[in-house]
């Protein structure tokens, strides 16, 4: 059972506490009401008892107000919310203390990029292109109506899947390491890299001081993620998220879907305006006032086709030749072979029909202060403790004294819930 321990005789207050405080056979919370009536927590599993006030809550250590006898305050959090803290049980994962800028949904299941403004943007603008077609181009065809608008409908669920796709799933980040020091690495003896040689060829391994390894080849750091990926291609901005060695296939498709969208679309506007030239015998440019969302769709998906028609033509040529943007960009293979060519048909073989290699990165497993670097046990313990705070909507203002340390929860209606004194933190 929760107890209640304090120096003088207990009031009636105390007592009232202590007649709240629910009965449990695991007790692993001591509540402490000192001589001056401040509930405290004295426990290292307690999360509160672990929070650390000074690195986690100092942005809002000018909104502190002390509280001389918090009691009363605390009767919600006692009655409602305790049993809570005694029986809930987090686990922390890989995810939660990942140090790339990477967001991630579903419990580490979907790994996204740092910025989805990209992905919104693009996704607006083929479900409103979809919404324009279908309701003021497919519908006004007078035949096969409704088959146009159905494969319009299609199309676009093939696009936004692939979208989904390529911007949902892990690109092939590379897992860093945190037990070594780069103290030594980079000197002038030219350690800071390393020669191995791929097909004959010899391949420069560059070491990274973010991630802590020597590159696999064709790897390289993003410095919008964070990460070093496997056989990078590029960070897209209208996906928000790096290109890589499991993604590009589907980023390929992505592309290719796309553009045949368009080209849908753009065709079947095109034949709405010579529709409507016909029936109202009318010119070209007067048609086009008298429909402004035709013209407006039609400039969209003009614009929008010789762009993706430009992104195939480019990564057809790079598949050919087994290489990747970024490895295109910075001229890798001018003047020397290139070690990855394998012809093209084996080429194609290698992007399209092999097999995807697993994440080498498990966002979902357990992780623990052991089994944690020592740059991520910091990250570890704050990650449970905010975890359950916020779950359990226990608190919504957190404040600290900079003079004294104390740290001070408050409620939603600026209720004083609890405090608790800087030596139990």
């Amino acid at each position: 059972m929760a107890s209640i321990n304090h120096k003088q005789e207990p009031s009636a207050k105390d007592l009232e506490i202590k007649g709240m405080l629910p009965v449990s056979n695991k007790p692993d919370i001591e509540l402490l009401v000192d001589d001056q009536g401040s509930l405290q927590i004295k426990n290292l599993d307690n999360p509160i008892g672990l929070l650390e006030p000074e690195q986690i809550l100092s942005e809002n250590a000018e909104k502190f107000e002390a509280f001389d006898n918090p009691i009363l305050g605390c009767k919600r959090f006692i009655r409602d919310r305790i049993t809570l803290y005694r029986n809930r049980k987090e686990t922390t994962r890989m995810y939660h203390v990942w140090p790339g800028k990477n967001v991630f949904f579903f419990g580490g299941r979907l790994v996204c990029g740092p910025d989805p403004r990209g992905f919104i943007l693009t996704t607006i603008s083929i479900v409103l292109s979809s919404w324009i077609f279908c309701i003021y181009i497919g519908y006004d065809l007078k035949k096969h109506s409704g088959l146009v608008v159905a494969l319009a409908v299609a199309l676009t669920i093939d696009v936004l899947v692939n979208l989904i796709m390529v911007s949902a799933i892990d690109p092939g980040i590379i897992p860093r390491n945190d037990k070594i020091s780069v103290d030594g690495v980079g000197s002038s003896d030219g350690s800071d890299s390393k020669r191995v040689r791929v097909n004959g060829v010899e391949v420069k391994l560059k070491f990274c001081r973010i991630c802590k390894i020597f590159r696999p080849p064709r790897s390289c750091h993003c410095a919008i993620c964070d990460n070093c990926v496997e056989k990078f291609d590029h960070h897209c901005p209208w996906i928000g998220q790096c290109i890589g060695q499991r993604n590009y296939r589907f980023y390929l498709m992505f592309v290719l879907s796309a553009l045949i969208f368009f080209i849908y679309i753009f065709s079947f506007s095109c034949r709405r305006t010579v529709q409507k030239m016909l029936e109202t015998k009318t010119g070209l440019f007067k048609t086009l006032g008298n429909c402004p969302e035709t013209l407006a769709l039609a400039s969209f998906s003009f614009v929008a086709m010789w762009f993706l028609g430009g992104l195939v033509s480019f990564h057809t040529y790079l598949i050919m030749q087994n290489q990747t943007a970024y490895e295109n960009y910075r001229q890798y293979h001018i003047g020397s072979p290139n070690p990855y060519d394998k012809g093209i048909l084996s080429n194609m073989k290698e992007v399209f029909f092999t097999r995807l290699p697993p994440s080498r990165v498990d966002f979902r497993a357990e992780m623990t202060p052991e089994t944690c670097s020592e740059d991520a046990k910091l990250e570890h313990h704050r990650t449970i403790l905010l975890n359950r705070v916020n779950a359990m909507k226990l608190v919504e203002g957190k404040h600290v004294n900079k003079e004294t340390g104390d740290l001070a929860l408050t409620d939603s209606d600026g209720e004083h819930l609890i405090e608790i004194k800087s030596e139990n933190i």
